[in-house]
């Protein structure tokens, strides 16, 4: 349903989707005008947009460097035995561990890649021992460390709006 809804969506939903994507603070007020339609009809399809789980959440993105987390680490883990209970166990051990920013189960090498933010390298030991040290169903762990972020964002290129 919300794929066939993602079909549906006009040249004013794909313009709404837009901005929220370059500023989710804006009022409703200040959308509505941006996108040039009434403040009920962009509260409407919105929320529309909300219910049909197109929109997931509104976020802030935080400077990790200026809260004292400054340290990324991008890790490729490989489990030992690759049941379908063994992986959820550890996907639901990943997600639930603050220090674990994205987790992604992939195909055709590491069985998840995972991104952490931490303060520095003591707060990954930590991590690291929570996550990989103490489950014995993890054969091989490869990190790397950040030295630079040259792009961040959350942005998904949308379809271009039919006229």
């Amino acid at each position: 349903m919300k794929f066939y809804f993602a079909l549906l969506m006009d040249a004013t939903d794909l313009r709404l989707l837009a901005q929220l994507q370059l500023d989710a603070s804006l009022t409703n007020q200040a959308l509505a005008e941006r996108v040039h339609i009434s403040p009920a009809t962009c509260l409407r399809r919105v929320k529309r947009l909300i219910d049909a789980g197109i929109i997931e959440s509104r976020v802030a993105i935080l400077s990790p460097e200026k809260l004292g987390a400054g340290l990324t680490a991008i890790v490729e883990l490989t489990l030992d035995q690759q049941a379908a209970e063994r992986l959820s166990a550890f996907e639901t051990r990943a997600v639930a561990d603050s220090a674990v920013q994205q987790c992604y189960r992939v195909s055709s090498g590491p069985d998840f890649v995972l991104i952490l933010q931490v303060a520095d390298m003591p707060a990954y030991q930590a991590a690291a021992s929570r996550l990989f040290a103490t489950d014995a169903n993890v054969r091989n762990v490869r990190a790397f460390f950040s030295v630079h972020r040259a792009k961040f964002s959350p942005h998904i290129s949308l379809p271009a709006a039919e006229q």
